[in-house]
């Protein structure tokens, strides 16, 4: 009888874990849906100044610019360099905080000097317990990431570039692509020039403009925007990519649940039925003897 009641209160307990999965992953999936909402509403802005930065380059004026790679693009940018790290803010996320960190660290295997910054309370207990030093930590949540916040990381960002703190910014952060996540390093600045360059199909950037004062003078005044929007669709596409990730991790939890479920209740009516069972045998045996008495 004693396994029969462990039994039914593991089943009890396993179900119990199961609607917290649940609810996590249908919780993850609504955030998802609304990040990407977001997203999707604030892209055509940043697509549409990508095209304006396109165009400049073909003014007829090959800028020298701050953003970008000199124009003998085989010249090395050298120095000590900058991280932007995004993490999540929880775990149960299978290991969504550990690739994009991993891929993070390669920076530092190649034998960078790295000033890291970080977004993401995983990111920071990491940091933290392997002694790794954090240039600056951005203390609010990456549970929603906005345009504001963006911005503000940006500045900060760029700050340091202007003063020649560091020559190169990176971004490391997750992309959803499709259904699939995929950690990432991104340069985010210097721009090499062929990143704005037409691809196949693209519809070419036709230029009558003139620019004033210069076409230099409007590129440095438009490329902390597209940057900011760069860095906001890094947050909104880790946000998404580490809901997805934890609606994949619950869902894995959900179906191992339902196997143990169905394989305890298995074992709990063999047992059940063993011991009605012997209850039987036993009630029969002791008529029997009952009835030889009377004999």
């Amino acid at each position: 009888m004693s396994d029969l009641q462990s039994i039914k209160k593991r089943i009890q307990s396993i179900g119990d874990t199961r609607k917290i999965t649940n609810a996590m992953y249908l919780i993850s999936s609504a955030k998802m849906r609304k990040a990407k909402a977001d997203l999707d509403r604030t892209r055509p802005y940043f697509e549409a100044m990508r095209t304006e930065i396109k165009r400049i380059f073909r003014s007829g004026e090959l800028p020298e610019n701050r953003f970008l790679y000199p124009l003998d693009e085989n010249e090395k940018v050298t120095g000590t360099y900058a991280c932007l790290l995004i993490t999540g803010d929880k775990g149960l996320a299978g290991s969504y905080n550990y690739n994009v960190i991993k891929r993070a660290y390669e920076l530092v295997e190649a034998g960078n000097d790295i000033k890291w910054y970080v977004v993401g309370e995983y990111g920071r207990h990491y940091f933290a317990q392997h002694g790794i030093p954090i240039e600056q930590s951005f203390l609010y949540t990456a549970q929603n990431p906005t345009m504001h916040r963006a911005r503000e990381i940006c500045d900060i960002l760029l700050e340091g570039y202007y003063a020649g703190t560091f020559k190169k910014i990176y971004v490391a952060y997750t992309d959803m692509k499709g259904m699939v996540d995929e950690a990432q390093v991104t340069r985010l600045i210097p721009f090499h020039r062929s990143q704005f360059a037409t691809s196949a199909g693209e519809k070419p950037v036709v230029n009558p403009f003139e620019y004033a004062p210069s076409p230099s003078a409007v590129l440095r005044s438009i490329m902390p925007g597209y940057i900011s929007g760069f860095i906001y669709s890094a947050l909104v596409d880790s946000f998404c990519s580490e809901q997805h990730a934890r609606m994949v991790a619950m869902k894995a939890a959900n179906d191992s649940a339902e196997e143990l479920m169905s394989r305890l209740q298995v074992e709990y009516n063999r047992l059940r039925q063993a011991a009605i069972t012997q209850e039987i045998t036993e009630i029969a045996a002791g008529a029997r003897a009952r009835g030889q008495q009377g004999d």
